[in-house]
């Protein structure tokens, strides 16, 4: 077996020894290469290429001499009588072998450049990718900023002028409260005797069909315009027991209701209008927080029995204060002064019943002048704190009817 080199399979290519960089020229001329075009900025987003093998295949042809060298040294252990030249032919046979395998599993080399190339587009597309979705968050953050602060300026503006308008408004209410308010027209300018001519024309407003109606109107329009033009000379007078005045005072009333009742007025609260009359208090207690106080003045211990005893109780579950006082037992300082029934409404209308010489109520008189209703509330309070309440008046009324108490038996 000849120990010459065998010659190189077909397909085979010789090392290319190291790669020696060609010197750089002016494009275009013999021997000359383009300058690179200058490196791209690098991007955090972007995937480095994996720089380039320099000499691949110097690694691939030293594989053939190791292999051969290997199997020259197995073939000289196993079969040492064979001569050299066979042994290194082997050796050489497997040797090219093994370079020539390496060259056909090899890739070609334009796999390994698409395959970067796929790899440069796809990180590239990675970076713009990121690149157009950073811009495009921060042109959405800009445009959400400027319109939050654009809503805010305009917020502020507007609550800016919305407290100038209510100062605006604020102040000119002041401005009116602090003018005098004007006078109510003095309803005394309407002479008593123009009040036929004035219920004339109501009733011609009214007009009703029937001419019993017509004059009907004519009178009440006359009596009660009569009314308001004596109330604006704080006074006014109703023949009998006006039970209307007293409801309706009952119903407007908003501060207190302070009543005296005589033994005059005992039968009243079996009638009609004294339960209309309790209705009424009863609801100005519970609506509107109104006290109501009554003081029941009694002309002799004789009055104290079960049926006063009752009345007190009705009254008192109505949550009425009550108490009762006997004229004859009082001091005499308090004795003197007049006994006759009234009414003081938020201490400023006294509504006041006078009787006869036989105790009949002959008139009733709505007084609002201010020194006579203070002189009314002095005169109630005087009698209300000389009284006594409900318990008391359960021992005493006992006590009466026991005849254990001797005071005005005669």
């Amino acid at each position: 077996m000849s120990t010459a080199p065998s010659p190189e399979s077909e397909g085979t290519r010789p090392d290319p020894g190291p790669a020696v960089p060609a010197p750089a020229g002016p494009p275009g001329e013999p021997g000359g290469t383009a300058s690179p075009p200058p490196a791209a900025a690098p991007d955090v987003t972007s995937v480095p290429d994996e720089p380039p093998d320099p000499d691949p295949w110097t690694r691939r042809l030293s594989a053939g001499p190791v292999l051969g060298l290997l199997v020259w040294g197995v073939a000289a252990l196993l079969a040492p009588d064979a001569g050299a030249a066979r042994q290194l032919a082997a050796a050489a046979l497997c040797a090219g072998g093994a370079v020539a395998l390496q060259y056909l599993l090899a890739p070609p080399r334009g796999a390994r450049e698409r395959k970067r190339r796929a790899e440069r587009a796809l990180a590239e597309t990675a970076a713009t990718v990121h690149h157009t979705v950073r811009d495009g968050l921060q042109r959405y953050d800009d445009d959400l900023r400027t319109g939050l602060a654009r809503h805010a300026e305009d917020l502020r503006t507007g609550l800016a002028r919305h407290s100038e308008d209510m100062k605006h408004l604020v102040e000119s209410r002041f401005a009116q409260l602090d003018r005098p308010p004007q006078p109510y027209p003095p309803l005394d300018r309407v002479r008593m005797d123009g009040l036929p001519e004035l219920a004339q024309r109501f009733a011609d407003v009214l007009a009703p069909g029937s001419p019993l109606l017509y004059s009907f109107i004519r009178l009440e329009m006359q009596r009660v315009i009569g009314h308001m033009s004596a109330l604006t000379r704080l006074s006014v007078e109703s023949h009998g027991e006006n039970h209307d005045w007293m409801l309706t005072l009952t119903h407007v009333a908003e501060q207190s209701i302070c009543a005296i009742s005589t033994s005059v007025d005992r039968e009243f609260w079996n009638s009609e209008p004294a339960g209309r009359y309790l209705d009424a208090q009863k609801q100005a207690i519970e609506e509107h927080g109104v006290p109501v106080r009554r003081l029941f003045l009694l002309e002799s211990a004789r009055e104290l029995d079960d049926r006063l005893l009752r009345l007190c109780d009705e009254q008192e579950a109505l949550r009425i204060e009550v108490r009762v006082a006997v004229l004859p037992e009082l001091p005499p300082h308090i004795q003197r002064g007049h006994a006759n029934d009234f009414i003081v409404y938020d201490e400023e209308v006294s509504f006041e019943i006078e009787q006869d010489l036989r105790d009949v109520n002959v008139r009733t008189r709505l007084i609002a002048h201010p020194d006579h209703v203070q002189d009314q509330m002095k005169r109630f309070w005087k009698l209300w704190e000389a009284g006594m309440g409900i318990r008391e008046l359960e021992v005493r009324v006992d006590d009466e009817e026991d005849g254990t108490w001797m005071v005005d038996r005669t």
